[in-house]
């Protein structure tokens, strides 16, 4: 990207220009000590004099004409519009998302700056999944506990890293919804600098129920809202609340997260597959005999091993997405609550499929917070494809 001058001289460069950031002079370039380097000397000379080219107005640089910095529907604005067409909504819901991105924002600053502030590493504790914690699995699990703990109107908080789910509040007190999340899925890999991110899911909470356990194990189908955030190159926010999926980047300069496409579509299909190869051998039959015959069908296997990630690129290019049971998890790896339920709901919002077994991953009903299962999501027709070998 250039600049041109307006003035005395000739243009340094050979964009169009578009409103004048005021005057500027320069006094003598090419004098003081750079008369001691003789290849500057020689650049000056090359220029002209200091009249010729130090004189004018500058410009300031053209942005392509297609540029989404303009765009300033943000989350927010997005959620109310969202609400307002429900005339008994009551704003609660707002707030949550609200929470939800603060909580978002401060993460991925944590995660942009890991290495230099020293949070890279094992925390030096084993969750309640037999997993070594990660610094920022505990940074990231408390940002979302306390942004969301001060909201009124969530009952109960489930996360991955904690052994029960919290309840917040009852019903009488004002407690109407359930907010459960992957604070930070993927957190392994984050010394070698691969995507993470943040997993949600928002469900109602029923007052009748006492037990906190209970009042989160619904099915998916019952589910709000579901979400993720991917901390990449750049941070961006995918949200459903049943009425399609819509996707938001965060602009770091304003500090909000600005809508980018609404109503995303997965591709109908794409010959690519993300699953990770080396437990093939204790796949089922089915899922072995779909790899074979993938690699023989000009497929291609693209596999980060952060779900957010992986998911992320099957549902912007298409594909399929699959975590089979094997020998070592014969019931399946991915915690359904909080990460298979809301990655079925974004995906068949966008308009593809999830399955967990050989039924569709919303309408399993869980008995546990942490319970696990197989995952089968992605393109229509790759889904139905991969399920035709009998998964």
């Amino acid at each position: 990207m250039g600049y041109r001058v307006e003035g005395n001289g000739p243009s340094v460069a050979q964009k169009s220009v578009t409103k004048p950031m005021g005057r500027f002079v320069c006094t003598n370039p090419r004098g003081g000590a750079d008369d001691s380097d003789p290849a500057a000397t020689a650049a000056a000379a090359r220029l002209g004099p200091p009249s010729a080219f130090c004189e004018g107005t500058l410009h300031e640089p053209v942005m392509p004409h297609n540029d989404l910095s303009d765009n300033l529907m943000s989350l927010q604005s997005h959620i109310l519009l969202e609400e307002a067409r429900h005339p008994s909504a009551s704003g609660d819901f707002t707030w949550i998302i609200s929470a939800i991105s603060l909580a978002a924002k401060s993460i991925a600053n944590h995660v942009r700056r890991a290495r230099l502030s020293g949070a890279i590493g094992r925390f030096g504790e084993v969750n309640v999944q037999g997993e070594e914690q990660q610094k920022l699995d505990v940074i990231a699990n408390k940002a979302l506990m306390r942004c969301l703990g001060t909201r009124a109107s969530v009952a109960v908080l489930a996360s991955e890293e904690d052994d029960e789910p919290s309840i917040l509040r009852r019903g009488n007190e004002g407690g109407k919804y359930c907010v459960l999340f992957d604070p930070l899925d993927g957190s392994s890999n984050l010394d070698t600098g691969v995507g993470v991110g943040t997993i949600f899911s928002i469900l109602r909470n029923d007052p009748s129920i006492p037990d906190a356990q209970e009042t989160v194990c619904q099915p998916g189908t019952q589910q709000v809202a579901a979400g993720y955030v991917l901390y990449g190159s750049s941070t961006i926010f995918v949200l459903t609340t049943g009425n399609g999926v819509a996707l938001f980047e965060l602009d770091p300069f304003i500090g909000s997260f600005l809508l980018v496409k609404d109503k995303v579509r997965i591709p109908e299909s794409n010959k690519v597959y993300s699953v990770n190869e080396a437990y093939a051998p204790t796949f089922p039959e089915p899922y072995r005999k779909y790899l074979e015959w993938a690699h023989t069908s000009g497929y291609s296997s693209r596999y980060i091993g952060s779900m957010v990630a992986d998911v992320h690129r099957t549902l912007l290019t298409g594909g399929v997405f699959m975590y089979p049971p094997t020998k070592k998890n014969p019931e399946g790896k991915i915690r359904y609550l909080y990460e298979a339920s809301p990655m079925a709901f974004i995906m068949e919002q966008a308009g593809g499929l999830a399955f967990s077994g050989a039924n569709r991953t919303l309408e399993y009903k869980p008995s546990k917070v942490h319970e696990r299962v197989p995952v089968l999501l992605g393109s229509r027709s790759e889904v139905e494809r991969v399920r035709s070998f009998g998964g």
